[in-house]
């Protein structure tokens, strides 16, 4: 009788793994930041005092190098479903590579910016500016949690927890990798829309 009691008591179940949930609700958590910034952004643009400036093409390369590392995340995932593990380390490998390329790239359209003396913050400074580093350097923030957590799988594959009977951190990491890189096309194509 106990047993039964305890199993009517039992909360329904999400069908969901709890990391997994966690995932979706960092995720979405984070759509809803950015689409705080970008509405900010629009009401602020329309008050005036607004600096138009063309964004550095580079952003256009380092764009094409996150969808570069979507496609090797991927990869990954699908290696691990067939126990291909060494295609598995090497594809986590180019895809870290890639995000740090991003980083790096995008570190260097900063210096583009200071040179076309678009600042952040100060008296020299105006909105737009403000707007484009922060929106730029909140995702760069996010994307090195994605690289640590990349690290963090990649490792886990060099001790066989990555394989087709152990799919969660590979199936998180790339949902978020994803993620990261559908955001920065968004981010890419706001910025060029309303620049």
């Amino acid at each position: 009788m106990h047993t039964a009691e305890t199993l009517n008591t039992k909360e329904p179940s999400t069908g969901i793994h709890p990391t997994r949930f966690l995932l979706m609700l960092m995720i979405v958590s984070i759509f809803m930041i950015f689409a705080a910034y970008t509405s900010a952004y629009i009401v602020r643009r329309n008050e005036g005092n607004w600096l138009e400036f063309d964004l550095p093409a580079g952003f256009l390369i380092t764009s094409l190098i996150i969808v570069l590392s979507s496609v090797t995340v991927q990869w990954a995932w699908f290696a691990a479903r067939k126990d291909e593990l060494n295609q598995v380390r090497l594809a986590l490998a180019l895809t870290l590579t890639f995000g740090v390329a991003f980083l790096v790239g995008q570190w260097l359209l900063w210096g583009q910016l200071v040179d076309s003396r678009i600042f952040f913050g100060g008296t020299d400074s105006n909105p737009s500016g403000s707007f484009l580093y922060v929106l730029t350097g909140v995702h760069g923030f996010h994307l090195i949690t994605g690289l640590i957590f990349l690290l963090v799988v990649l490792r886990k594959s060099f001790k066989y927890q990555v394989h087709s009977r152990q799919m969660l951190s590979i199936g998180n990491v790339t949902i978020y990798w994803h993620f990261l890189g559908a955001l920065w096309l968004y981010l890419y194509l706001f910025l060029l829309l309303n620049h």
